[in-house]
């Protein structure tokens, strides 16, 4: 039996010393190879597009286009490409986010020296790699029916983002310009969230969001 081909991988991360640091750790593993790096969302899909990688780290929050739409967007033309979500959010709403959307893992960044390789190898292997910080809580969420979820658990991708952007103090047609819909269907989900989560002002999503990690 042959070995094993190198795991071809791009980095996609807007800080360009986290993206140094993370190839140098990859390329020392000797099964893994970083084909390309991109800054920003679009860059991202640009260079997925280009290299065909096996596996793509992609920084949840990046600039031009979010995680949710990349994934969108790739995975529908890159069907065998693998995608493993790497973010500094411990909430595990964001890590359910990411796989419903389609992620392939999810690695907080505070443990991706010790989990980024081995998380690479399992979703090149078909496996799911969820971090070990977040793990058990998203597992004990995921099983529950989603008509018993309420709050945070209840949203829905769109009603999500939106609560994301509004906790970092954006007005609602910045909001719909961040994510690409009209500032009438902003008001709706924004309506929508604010009947889940019982908010009832602008001051209260802010608060709302910083208090459960929702911004950024």
């Amino acid at each position: 039996m042959g070995m094993r081909s190198e795991i071809r991988v791009v980095l996609a991360d807007d800080h360009a010393m986290v993206r140094e640091a993370l190839a140098q750790i990859l390329e020392e593993s000797g099964c893994i190879r970083v084909v390309g790096q991109a800054a920003d969302g679009p860059a991202a899909i640009d260079a997925a597009m280009k290299t065909k990688p096996d596996v793509l780290v992609l920084d949840y929050s990046m600039p031009g286009i979010g995680a949710p739409e990349i994934l969108s967007s790739l995975l529908r033309r890159l069907p065998d490409l693998k995608v493993l979500v790497l973010t500094v959010h411990e909430s595990i709403h964001y890590c359910v986010k990411a796989l419903e959307c389609g992620a392939h893992g999810y690695v907080v960044k505070s443990a991706a020296v010790g989990e980024l390789v081995d998380a690479i190898k399992a979703v090149s292997g078909g496996e799911v790699f969820i971090s070990s910080k977040v793990s058990q809580k998203v597992i004990q969420h995921l099983r529950r029916p989603k008509k018993e979820r309420v709050g945070l658990e209840a949203l829905s991708q769109r009603e999500f983002e939106l609560l994301r952007v509004l906790g970092a103090g954006m007005s609602l047609k910045e909001c719909a310009e961040r994510l690409s819909i009209s500032t009438s269907s902003a008001s709706t989900y924004r309506t929508r969230l604010m009947e889940k989560l019982n908010l009832r002002t602008t001051a209260e999503i802010i608060r709302f969001a910083l208090e459960n990690d929702i911004v950024g």
